[in-house]
């Protein structure tokens, strides 16, 4: 990662804040972009084989998740992040671009998610609750 020419494609985080109560990871970038990622979106988008698959339409939809914790946050080199959460996955590995990605599309993939769950016949044990934007989003 070249540090000094810090970019949307080569994101460096300046800050990274775990909140217990609110279930949100906020992810400071030194673009000046922030974003408030709920865990259940971090855990639903794990970008580990077991969730994503070995391949385009394998993807595995993540169920139950609406009251998951992040239980410890490991640091991976100085490029990523390895949550841990409470179901006991802990294989995702977050690079600083992938979370960058999150958070511009976090919207988006939040309403697919809620897409999937439905077609599928699941719900977040309570219905579709606040769309992302109520408890997400950007904040700068």
């Amino acid at each position: 990662m070249n540090s000094s020419n810090p970019s949307p494609a080569n994101p460096i985080p300046t800050g990274l804040t775990v909140h217990t109560q609110s279930r949100l990871l906020e992810v400071a970038f030194d673009d000046g972009a922030g974003f408030s990622l709920p865990y259940e979106l971090l855990r639903v988008y794990s970008p580990s084989a077991e969730v994503r698959g070995h391949g385009a339409g394998q993807e595995v939809l993540q169920t139950g998740m609406r009251n998951i914790l992040i239980t410890a946050l490991e640091p991976v080199g100085n490029y990523a992040v390895q949550p841990h959460f409470s179901d006991g996955h802990n294989t995702g590995i977050y690079t600083w671009a992938y979370l960058y990605w999150l958070g511009v599309n976090q919207e988006q993939l939040w309403e697919d998610y809620l897409q999937r769950l439905d077609e599928a016949g699941h719900g977040r044990e309570a219905g579709r609750d606040l769309p992302m934007t109520a408890s997400g989003g950007h904040c700068h």
